[in-house]
């Protein structure tokens, strides 16, 4: 596809973009990259659905419970 670029920049199509709401734009060298921004940092959401079992080191322990070993 190709894109006529004007005093404002270029237009994406909407149908590129199908279920993006945000993207980044960054350039490196010789292109120009546009990657959409997910809804955040999947790492930050760890801890906030806890599940309420009857052991009391699993903080300590956790790969005892999480891979059996």
């Amino acid at each position: 596809m190709r894109a006529k670029v004007t005093e404002r920049g270029i237009l994406i199509p909407k149908s590129l973009l199908e279920g993006v709401s945000e993207v980044e734009i960054s350039k490196e060298q010789n292109l120009i990259i546009v990657k959409p921004v997910t809804a955040g940092d999947p790492i930050l959401d760890l801890g906030t659905q806890p599940i309420v079992l009857d052991v009391e080191d699993a903080s300590v322990n956790h790969d005892r419970y999480l891979y059996g070993r």
